[in-house]
């Protein structure tokens, strides 16, 4: 086996986990539900769950990653023998999310490439994005596309891959976005949206609000998908822990932050200031964002920035994908680099084609009334992760004690959370992620 690499920094560890982290749940799943759960309220209950329920999860797996330098899969073993079983039922996690998150990222490439070519006016008909993904090529051709650019940065490894990429695509990102957030803000009827967004309408408030904005703050920062015990792993043990784990939040956080900026001002602008047009998924990006770029003066160049923003934001998070399932290979079956990578591209392909054709020649399949993709989303997000991060704080606040996970945060410096980390880890995190998965389970949100 290949001798095991790491980050070189702190830095590219930040800037890794941030990308990670930074996906399409931020561009365009925050700013819909930041919609419709009152904008400014919603906005102020996820920072206050960000630096609390947040962290603590955050900082647990990339603990328990250093901790142990082993997979996903490796580490649960570490932990404790009894819950071994743990690390394969995360590591199915990724294998789950990557196939169908390539299909996705394949509709972003199609619509980088409208814009690229300047058909960003055809995009505006309202069969338009149904007839793409209804057909049977062209999706597939879009998801290879991306699938062979991730796998490329993957194959070139830790450093030289991975690192050297999110050390360049991270800084991009986000001056992007505060660029397309400040064109957004000077658009006429844009005030309105930006009162929406950052005015803070407590009569909105309720516990649907606090579920959702938990729920995003899970989708979002790559909690309880193997991903930062996976980076974890690759982290120096003269890192300071706690200090990178508020570094990936602030990263996270503000770009999810700017998204709405970029996104509810805009919308509001050209749709007479009404925030139902925001509350709706795919559709929010690949129908309604087309029509309001068409709408603008500049649109088509706004549009193309805009995707390309989407692009990168969507590779970096599928890049810690795949290399979390190629580093559970390494780590389980002790082959080469090349031949794992291999292994997931032939895997994620085959698994992704029906997700893909779930939307046109295989629509009539359903499971559990889910089309393919979306049952494959449902289950990962709304029942996987919430049971691994269940089990987890069990682990770390019951059985191993969070001493676990404290001891290696010393290691690198002062632990200046520690008290609000035990309470979190042992009675705080383990209620919410009841509720996230009672609530998903009955469809409470």
């Amino acid at each position: 086996m290949e001798k095991k690499s790491g980050f070189s920094s702190r830095l590219g560890f930040i800037l890794a986990a941030a990308g990670s982290a930074v996906g399409l749940g931020n561009i365009w799943r925050f700013p819909y539900l930041a919609a419709k759960y009152g904008g400014g309220i919603f906005l102020l209950v996820y920072l206050i769950l960000a630096v609390t329920f947040g962290f603590s999860l955050m900082l647990t797996e990339i603990s328990i990653g250093r901790k142990t330098g082993k997979s996903v899969i490796g580490a649960y073993k570490v932990i404790n023998e009894k819950f071994s079983f743990l690390g394969y039922l995360a590591a199915l996690v990724p294998a789950i999310i990557f196939p169908y998150y390539c299909v996705i990222g394949g509709w972003v490439v199609k619509f980088m490439k409208v814009y690229i070519t300047n058909e960003g006016h055809a995009a505006t008909a309202p069969d338009y994005f149904s007839n793409f993904i209804g057909s049977t090529a062209e999706p597939i051709v879009c998801l290879v596309i991306f699938l062979l650019l991730t796998s490329v940065i993957v194959l070139l490894g830790v450093q030289k891959g991975i690192e050297t990429v999110s050390k360049y695509m991270m800084p991009v990102l986000v001056c992007m976005s505060i660029g397309t957030a400040a064109y957004s803000l000077i658009l006429d009827g844009a005030m309105e949206g930006v009162i929406y967004y950052l005015k803070p309408n407590f009569s909105q408030f309720s516990i649907k609000t606090v579920v959702a904005a938990m729920g995003q703050l899970f989708y979002s920062m790559s909690i309880a998908m193997g991903i930062l015990i996976t980076y974890g792993s690759y982290m120096q043990k003269n890192d300071d822990i706690e200090k990178a784990v508020r570094s990936i939040e602030i990263f996270d956080t503000g770009i999810a932050f700017l998204s709405g900026l970029m996104i509810i001002p805009a919308v509001f602008a050209f749709s007479n200031g009404n925030p139902e047009n925001l509350q709706a998924g795919p559709t929010l990006m690949f129908i309604t964002l087309p029509n309001v770029f068409d709408a603008m003066k500049g649109g088509q160049i706004y549009g193309l920035i805009f995707f390309i923003l989407v692009f990168l934001a969507a590779l970096t998070s599928a890049i810690s994908l795949m290399e979390t399932i190629v580093f559970m290979i390494i780590d389980r079956f002790k082959v080469k680099r090349t031949i794992a990578c291999l292994i997931v591209i032939g895997f994620s392909f085959i698994v992704a084609i029906p997700s893909s054709l779930g939307f046109g020649v295989l629509s009539h399949v359903k499971i559990f009334g889910y089309q393919i993709l979306d049952f494959f989303d449902f289950l990962s997000n709304n029942i996987m992760m919430p049971v691994v991060a269940l089990l987890t704080a069990v682990l770390i606040g019951f059985i191993v004690k969070p001493s676990y996970v404290s001891d290696e945060v010393e290691l690198s410096g002062k632990f200046k959370s520690k008290k609000l980390y035990n309470i979190m880890i042992k009675f705080i995190v383990p209620v919410c992620m009841v509720v996230i998965l009672v609530s998903s389970l009955v469809g409470y949100v």
